[in-house]
């Protein structure tokens, strides 16, 4: 994670969709950005701060039957709220237990920034879960 070497997006609200390599049932995302100590300018008001995580219920085991494709049909997994001055690497839970199902993209919603007006940067996500077909027993895959 080096200054300059991230996802920016134009204001201070983008989002993006990540498609996952497989089916997951998700539990957190994490979202990471440089310290003030390794930017240049010494602030980071380009890092995140309001985010909301969505998923699609459309093609989910269990989803919606006859809903018109051309609908898009999300829920909120999660909203949150980055900390610069906390730890660059924040991890939030997600709120899957109403959609205890797995997925296949997820959408990360930036709402806001800590107040530059140009850009947004986001230098890391990872989402986190169980891949569908994983056996219960096996911890620590993300």
């Amino acid at each position: 994670v080096y200054p300059g070497n991230c996802w920016a997006f134009k204001g201070h609200q983008g989002q993006v969709v990540i498609r996952l390599p497989a089916r997951v049932y998700l539990t957190a995302i994490t979202v990471q950005h440089i310290t003030k100590d390794a930017s240049p300018s010494g602030t980071i008001h380009s890092a995140p701060k309001d985010i909301a995580v969505f998923v699609s219920l459309l093609g989910t085991s269990g989803g919606a039957l006859g809903v018109d494709a051309d609908r898009e049909e999300e829920t909120l997994l999660g909203m949150f709220s980055y900390n610069v001055e906390k730890d660059p690497t924040q991890t939030f839970t997600l709120k899957n237990m109403l959609f205890p199902r797995a997925f296949s993209q997820v959408k990360l919603i930036v709402k806001s920034n800590w107040g530059n007006p140009r850009y947004t940067c986001i230098y890391r996500v990872k989402v986190h879960g169980k891949m569908e077909n994983q056996k219960a027993s096996t911890k620590g895959q993300d």
